[in-house]
Formats: C-alpha cells, sequence, structure tokens
C-alpha cells in the first residue's frame, strides 16, 4: 500500500511542468446529489490538489439552494458534484455568463443528470441522463465504426448495466487531455453510463466504452471522457467515478486531472505518468 501510494504521489508531482506557477482555483459544488458526495467531493479536492496545480474551495448547497450564490468570477475551474434541486434563477444566470465568458467546468458523473429543463446547462453539459430526458433532447453520440455518430433514435436518456471492469479507448490522441493516453486502458469496477442525450454541440469525444449486453448495456461505444465549448468556455465531461472505490483508478484521477487543468486554461502542462492501466491490468491509486 505504502509503496503504491508513494509511486503514485511521484507521478503527480513530476507531472506538472512548473508547480511554483500560481495555481488555478477551483471550486468544487456539491451538497446534494443521489451519489455519495460527502466521499466523493474529498477525493476530488485529494486529486486535483495533489497536482500542485489547483487551489480548491468547496460550496455545499445544504438542502435549500434558494440562498445559493457563489461568486464563480472568483474561480477559474467549478467541478459539479451536483444533483439536486433547481438553484435560483439569478445564480443559474451568473453561472451560464461565466461559462460563456471563458470559465471552466468539470462536469463530474452524476452531475450530468442534473437540471434537465435548464436549457442552456443542457448545452453546457452535451450529453446528459435521466430526469425525463429522451429524443426531445438531442441525440444519443455513439462510436460506430470508427466514427462518431448521433443516433436520434426514440427512446430515453440515461441507463446503465452492473457494475463492472471495463476498457476505455481514446479516440482522440491528439486533445490535450487525453494526448499520450494509452490507446486502451482498463477501468475499475464502475456504472458505465450509456444511452446518454442530449445537445451534443460543439462536442469533442475523447474516449469510449464498450457497454456490453451481457452486463446490461447497449452494445455501443459510449462517450466516456467529452469536452464542450460554450461560448468562450471549456468543459470536461466525465462519466466516471460512482463512488468512493470507483475513483480509485489512476486513469480517472489523471484524466480528471488533466480535464481540469485544460477547461481551467486551455492547455495541459502535466505529462502522463509512466505507470497506466493497461487494457488487461487495472491500476488503483490506493491499495
Amino acid at each position: 500500500m505504502a509503496r503504491i501510494m508513494i509511486t503514485f504521489i511521484a507521478l503527480v508531482l513530476a507531472s506538472t511542468s512548473n508547480v511554483e506557477a500560481k495555481k488555478q482555483n477551483a471550486l468544487i459544488i456539491d451538497g446534494q446529489n443521489n451519489h455519495n458526495w460527502k466521499g466523493t467531493t474529498p477525493v476530488l479536492r485529494e486529486y486535483l490538489e495533489g497536482s500542485g496545480l489547483f487551489s480548491v474551495d468547496v460550496a455545499t448547497t445544504g438542502d435549500d439552494p434558494a440562498d445559493f450564490t457563489p461568486d464563480f468570477s472568483e474561480y477559474d475551474v467549478i467541478v459539479l458534484n451536483y444533483n439536486g434541486a433547481d438553484w435560483p434563477k439569478a445564480t443559474q444566470s451568473s453561472f451560464v455568463k461565466y461559462i460563456r465568458d471563458g470559465g471552466g467546468l468539470v462536469v463530474f458523473h452524476a452531475a450530468n443528470n442534473s437540471f434537465p429543463k435548464w436549457k442552456e446547462y443542457n448545452q453546457i453539459i452535451g450529453l446528459g441522463g435521466w430526469g425525463g430526458r429522451n429524443e426531445k433532447d438531442g441525440p444519443y453520440i455513439r462510436y460506430r465504426n470508427g466514427s462518431i455518430v448521433r443516433d436520434t433514435s426514440p427512446g430515453r436518456g440515461g441507463s446503465h448495466g452492473k457494475q463492472h471492469e471495463y476498457v476505455v479507448e481514446t479516440i482522440n490522441t491528439e486533445h490535450p487531455i487525453t494526448k499520450g493516453f494509452p490507446a486502451k486502458w482498463r477501468h475499475v469496477t464502475d456504472e458505465l453510463y450509456d444511452r446518454l442525450r442530449g445537445p451534443a454541440e460543439n462536442l469533442t469525444v475523447l474516449a469510449a466504452a464498450y457497454s456490453d449486453k451481457a452486463t446490461g448495456g447497449t452494445g455501443e461505444y459510449e462517450p466516456v471522457l467529452f469536452t464542450v465549448t460554450y461560448g468562450k468556455g471549456r468543459i470536461f465531461h466525465t462519466v466516471m467515478g460512482d463512488n468512493v472505490k470507483q475513483m480509485n483508478c489512476v486513469g480517472f484521477a489523471v484524466s480528471l486531472q488533466r480535464g481540469t487543468e485544460w477547461a481551467a486554461t486551455g492547455k495541459v502542462t502535466q505529462t502522463i505518468p509512466n505507470h497506466m492501466p493497461t487494457a488487461e491490468t487495472t491500476l488503483p491509486v490506493k491499495k
């Protein structure tokens, strides 16, 4: 266990080209979720601060978000670990303005379940699930025969089969987030979201995974890492991380760190660690 931790800390600290540079200000938003936000927020914070690139604050909405009015302008990037009640209209407006004017956003797992009726939010996140989403909300995005396909078939938005290990295939090898990633790497046992749908405007799929019918999936390659641009804003979207154990993956941690840096700055200064999961073997952060 100690060796694994030392190795991971070393690879994280070695992965930044200039750890003395000014840190980016990140805000994690949580407080309502049908997932274990009290457990996952500390892991998000640990991974981001562990990169040496971020100063992290947390804003928790509480049971009633009516008074939730953070000053988004103080931050370079927002990390959404939220799936709950609607924010006040003024907060929604300031959030959209923040993104449109160039703010960064990371959409983490069930945050794509949020706000199904908020048009701008769904444009910002690209794809979402549950909350009554269906073909009226936009297409499915699938990876078929080497091409990204916009599938307008009718049907629900959002589902997943039973949790299992799955192989992530890096589709975009030139994007700053995934450049240098293994062509295929095995993620730890986790939910594999499928049937996500939405406007999918200005969306770039970085990685996909096969949703096997044998585990209750769709029989399609589904996007698991992707980016969206909205105005001047940059959005990194990861469907991984159902709970703390499911975040215990070097591939997840490194993609989160790199995706958050890209969302905040438009570039990635971190190098890919020497040790990454392979197509055959997972690589946990901690044992």
